[in-house]
């Protein structure tokens, strides 16, 4: 399999089909203003990465709830306040011929309070951390949260959301063993994934028949069971509840740590799907790699860091089946050049000073 299957269009449930089968990962680039506004930095940021060719172009996570915000720079969807900003990315998006996406997200334990000025809480209580188990009650106005976020999206003009389940934020924190709760939102399979499905289920019943709704899972770590979220892969790629699903795998390559031998990637696209599409990331960075991730079996790749080097990573994959993607390290001076704010530049080559010169 090569270039021609990466151009071929993506037909999805909802909404627009997508030009091509390359997703700009959701990445955390710390570029809103304070109050969760967009900044012009993230608006050319991602506008960029639409001209660049992506088919599918998706914000960084976007909290639902300030009590949720996880870092300083973090864009927020829980405030009309919002919809100017988002409405001109949007409209950026849609002028460049890609689909556009928000990534909703909630940070739980793991939120920030000096940046969001509230209280910690998760799914369970940890003391130790000084994090509160949220109620019932509070579950359901996190289910709210979401939807809420979710219709705001959509008035701005965006073509879809995904819903952020992964990397051990607020809902992969509900999904973890860890979680015991007994008033139906925890302690077994099926409590662990009943605020995900009911957060689904919100989010259609408060957006249009074409609006696309996605959903991120990690696949193990963070206190998971893999067999349940193989099992909850299952689910979704089944039930019409979502449009895609977005794997999460750190290396498409990488084997399953609860049975070595079997690739994470062969897992999840060997279980049965209806009209949900699967989607995988994980060290895609070269024309080779996506069509190889396609050829085992995924309906599209979500591209991170390659596409922070360089705006056009998408327009250069699809054309070149040897392309091999940009080369690391990179200058910050590189980076300013391929549309990368200052906020951005700073935090790249501080939290990843390997890949910085």
């Amino acid at each position: 399999m090569g270039v021609t299957e990466l151009r071929t269009p993506l037909e999805l449930a909802h909404g627009p089909a997508w030009p091509n089968r390359l997703s700009l990962a959701p990445m955390t680039n710390k570029q809103s203003n304070p109050d969760g506004t967009l900044s012009d930095d993230e608006i050319t940021w991602l506008v960029a990465r639409a001209e660049g060719g992506f088919g599918m172009t998706m914000t960084a996570a976007a909290y639902v709830d300030v009590a949720g915000k996880a870092w300083e720079g973090q864009l927020g969807v829980d405030d009309d306040a919002q919809l100017p900003g988002l409405a001109r990315m949007a409209d950026g998006i849609r002028a460049a011929g890609s689909v556009s996406s928000v990534q909703i997200h909630h940070g739980g334990a793991v939120a920030d309070p000096v940046a969001s000025g509230r209280p910690l809480v998760s799914a369970v209580d940890i003391p130790e951390q000084g994090v509160r188990g949220l109620t019932t009650d509070e579950v359901k106005r996190v289910v709210e949260a979401f939807a809420d976020g979710a219709a705001r999206v959509e008035r701005a003009g965006f073509d879809g959301v995904e819903l952020h389940g992964a990397h051990g934020y607020l809902l992969t924190q509900f999904l973890a063993l860890t979680n015991d709760r007994s008033d139906g939102y925890g302690g077994d399979a099926e409590g662990r994934a009943r605020i995900v499905l009911e957060i689904l289920d919100a989010v259609r019943s408060r957006t249009s028949s074409q609006f696309q709704v996605g959903v991120r899972l990690s696949a193990e770590r963070f206190n998971l069971s893999t067999p349940e979220m193989v099992a909850l892969a299952g689910r979704l790629l089944t039930d019409d509840r979502v449009d895609y699903l977005d794997m999460s795998l750190w290396d498409v390559r990488k084997h399953r740590e609860d049975a070595p031998g079997q690739e994470l990637l062969a897992t999840f696209a060997s279980l049965p799907r209806g009209r949900t599409r699967l989607g995988v990331t994980g060290k895609l960075g070269s024309s080779a790699e996506l069509s190889a991730a396609l050829a085992d079996g995924a309906d599209f790749a979500v591209v991170g860091r390659p596409a922070i080097a360089d705006a056009q990573f998408a327009a250069k994959a699809l054309a070149d089946p040897g392309y091999a993607g940009p080369e690391f390290p990179v200058t910050k001076d590189h980076l300013r050049a391929q549309c990368v704010g200052e906020a951005f530049v700073e935090y790249f080559a501080t939290g990843w000073p390997h890949l910085v010169a």
